[in-house]
Protein backbone atom coordinates (compact mmCIF):
# COMPACT_ATOMS: atom_id res chain seq x y z
CA UNK A 1 0.00 0.00 0.00
CA UNK A 2 1.51 3.30 -1.11
CA UNK A 3 1.40 6.05 1.53
CA UNK A 4 1.59 9.68 0.39
CA UNK A 5 1.72 11.24 3.87
CA UNK A 6 0.97 10.37 7.48
CA UNK A 7 0.27 12.39 10.61
CA UNK A 8 -0.70 11.25 14.10
CA UNK A 9 -4.36 11.78 13.08
CA UNK A 10 -4.59 10.44 9.53
CA UNK A 11 -2.85 8.74 6.64
CA UNK A 12 -3.13 9.72 2.98
CA UNK A 13 -2.71 6.64 0.80
CA UNK A 14 -3.73 4.87 -2.37
CA UNK A 15 -7.22 3.44 -2.40
CA UNK A 16 -7.53 -0.34 -2.50
CA UNK A 17 -9.91 -1.97 -5.04
CA UNK A 18 -12.09 -3.30 -2.21
CA UNK A 19 -12.67 0.27 -0.94
CA UNK A 20 -14.95 1.25 -3.82
CA UNK A 21 -18.04 1.09 -1.58
CA UNK A 22 -16.63 3.45 1.07
CA UNK A 23 -15.46 5.79 -1.69
CA UNK A 24 -18.94 5.81 -3.23
CA UNK A 25 -20.65 6.35 0.15
CA UNK A 26 -18.84 9.69 0.44
CA UNK A 27 -21.05 11.04 -2.34
CA UNK A 28 -24.33 9.90 -0.74
CA UNK A 29 -24.49 12.87 1.66
CA UNK A 30 -26.03 15.94 0.01
CA UNK A 31 -24.23 18.24 2.50
CA UNK A 32 -20.88 16.80 1.42
CA UNK A 33 -21.61 17.15 -2.31
CA UNK A 34 -23.31 20.55 -2.14
CA UNK A 35 -20.28 22.39 -3.56
CA UNK A 36 -19.03 19.62 -5.88
CA UNK A 37 -19.72 19.19 -9.59
CA UNK A 38 -22.81 17.05 -10.10
CA UNK A 39 -21.84 13.51 -11.13
CA UNK A 40 -23.80 10.30 -11.53
CA UNK A 41 -23.00 7.13 -9.62
CA UNK A 42 -21.65 5.66 -12.84
CA UNK A 43 -19.28 8.64 -13.28
CA UNK A 44 -17.99 8.25 -9.70
CA UNK A 45 -17.34 4.54 -10.26
CA UNK A 46 -15.48 5.35 -13.47
CA UNK A 47 -13.32 7.90 -11.62
CA UNK A 48 -12.54 5.35 -8.90
CA UNK A 49 -11.47 2.75 -11.47
CA UNK A 50 -9.37 5.32 -13.35
CA UNK A 51 -7.73 6.21 -10.04
CA UNK A 52 -6.70 2.59 -9.49
CA UNK A 53 -5.34 2.45 -13.05
CA UNK A 54 -3.34 5.63 -12.43
CA UNK A 55 -1.65 3.94 -9.46
CA UNK A 56 -0.62 1.05 -11.69
CA UNK A 57 0.92 3.54 -14.13
CA UNK A 58 2.79 5.23 -11.24
CA UNK A 59 1.30 8.64 -11.97
CA UNK A 60 2.51 11.38 -9.64
CA UNK A 61 -0.77 13.29 -9.65
CA UNK A 62 -3.93 11.56 -8.55
CA UNK A 63 -6.63 10.93 -6.00
CA UNK A 64 -5.97 9.37 -2.60
CA UNK A 65 -7.92 8.24 0.43
CA UNK A 66 -7.60 9.79 3.86
CA UNK A 67 -7.99 7.36 6.76
CA UNK A 68 -8.06 7.86 10.52
CA UNK A 69 -4.87 6.39 12.01
CA UNK A 70 -6.63 5.33 15.21
CA UNK A 71 -9.34 3.09 13.78
CA UNK A 72 -8.78 3.16 10.00
CA UNK A 73 -12.11 4.89 9.35
CA UNK A 74 -12.43 6.58 5.97
CA UNK A 75 -12.23 10.37 6.36
CA UNK A 76 -12.46 11.40 2.72
CA UNK A 77 -10.31 11.96 -0.31
CA UNK A 78 -7.82 14.46 -1.61
CA UNK A 79 -6.44 15.02 -5.06
CA UNK A 80 -3.84 16.80 -7.09
CA UNK A 81 -4.43 17.17 -10.83
CA UNK A 82 -3.26 19.32 -13.69
CA UNK A 83 -5.15 22.62 -13.60
CA UNK A 84 -7.10 23.34 -16.79
CA UNK A 85 -4.18 22.26 -19.03
CA UNK A 86 -1.93 25.05 -17.74
CA UNK A 87 1.70 23.95 -17.50
CA UNK A 88 3.17 24.09 -14.02
CA UNK A 89 -0.20 24.57 -12.28
CA UNK A 90 -1.54 21.76 -10.12
CA UNK A 91 -5.01 21.87 -8.59
CA UNK A 92 -5.67 20.73 -5.04
CA UNK A 93 -9.09 19.27 -4.23
CA UNK A 94 -10.64 17.36 -1.36
CA UNK A 95 -13.88 15.97 0.03
CA UNK A 96 -14.35 14.96 3.68
CA UNK A 97 -17.18 13.19 5.46
CA UNK A 98 -19.16 15.77 7.45
CA UNK A 99 -18.19 14.27 10.82
CA UNK A 100 -14.58 15.34 10.10
CA UNK A 101 -15.38 18.96 9.24
CA UNK A 102 -14.09 21.69 11.57
CA UNK A 103 -11.31 19.59 13.13
CA UNK A 104 -8.35 21.07 11.24
CA UNK A 105 -7.86 17.89 9.20
CA UNK A 106 -8.53 19.58 5.86
CA UNK A 107 -6.03 22.37 6.55
CA UNK A 108 -3.37 19.88 7.65
CA UNK A 109 -4.05 17.73 4.58
CA UNK A 110 -3.80 20.78 2.32
CA UNK A 111 -0.37 21.70 3.71
CA UNK A 112 0.83 18.13 3.14
CA UNK A 113 -0.54 18.02 -0.41
CA UNK A 114 1.01 21.40 -1.27
CA UNK A 115 4.38 20.08 -0.14
CA UNK A 116 3.85 16.86 -2.10
CA UNK A 117 2.87 18.80 -5.23
CA UNK A 118 5.94 21.02 -5.12
CA UNK A 119 8.29 18.16 -4.24
CA UNK A 120 6.99 15.27 -6.35
CA UNK A 121 4.93 16.84 -9.15
CA UNK A 122 7.38 19.65 -9.94
CA UNK A 123 4.50 22.13 -9.70
CA UNK A 124 5.28 25.81 -10.01
CA UNK A 125 1.93 26.73 -8.45
CA UNK A 126 -0.68 24.91 -6.45
CA UNK A 127 -4.16 26.30 -7.04
CA UNK A 128 -7.63 25.55 -5.73
CA UNK A 129 -11.14 26.68 -6.55
CA UNK A 130 -14.33 26.62 -4.52
CA UNK A 131 -17.85 27.80 -5.06
CA UNK A 132 -18.30 31.35 -3.85
CA UNK A 133 -20.59 30.10 -1.08
CA UNK A 134 -18.13 27.52 0.28
CA UNK A 135 -16.64 29.75 2.96
CA UNK A 136 -15.44 26.75 5.01
CA UNK A 137 -13.18 25.51 2.22
CA UNK A 138 -11.97 29.03 1.55
CA UNK A 139 -10.83 29.30 5.18
CA UNK A 140 -9.11 25.90 4.89
CA UNK A 141 -7.15 27.06 1.84
CA UNK A 142 -6.11 30.32 3.49
CA UNK A 143 -4.96 28.48 6.65
CA UNK A 144 -2.88 26.22 4.40
CA UNK A 145 -1.09 29.26 2.97
CA UNK A 146 -2.93 29.85 -0.30
CA UNK A 147 -3.81 33.41 -1.26
CA UNK A 148 -7.22 34.46 -2.58
CA UNK A 149 -6.97 35.87 -6.09
CA UNK A 150 -9.55 37.25 -8.52
CA UNK A 151 -12.43 34.87 -9.14
CA UNK A 152 -12.05 32.22 -11.84
CA UNK A 153 -14.63 31.06 -14.38
CA UNK A 154 -14.95 27.35 -15.14
CA UNK A 155 -17.84 25.98 -17.16
CA UNK A 156 -19.68 29.31 -16.88
CA UNK A 157 -19.49 29.21 -13.07
CA UNK A 158 -17.66 31.89 -11.14
CA UNK A 159 -15.42 30.34 -8.48
CA UNK A 160 -13.22 31.60 -5.68
CA UNK A 161 -9.61 31.09 -6.80
CA UNK A 162 -6.60 30.50 -4.55
CA UNK A 163 -2.93 29.90 -5.24
CA UNK A 164 0.47 29.44 -3.71
CA UNK A 165 3.66 29.77 -5.74
CA UNK A 166 6.69 27.56 -5.24
CA UNK A 167 9.53 29.48 -3.64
Amino acid sequence: MHIIAQTPLFVIRNFQPEEEDIYMALFDDARVTLHLPSRSRKEHIKIFKETLNDYARHKVLGRWGMFNTIDGEFIGLCLLRKFDDEDGKVELGYVLHKKYWGQGIASEMAVLMISYGFTHANALEIVAVTTLENVGSQKVLQKAGLTRMDNYKRDREELAYFRIIRK
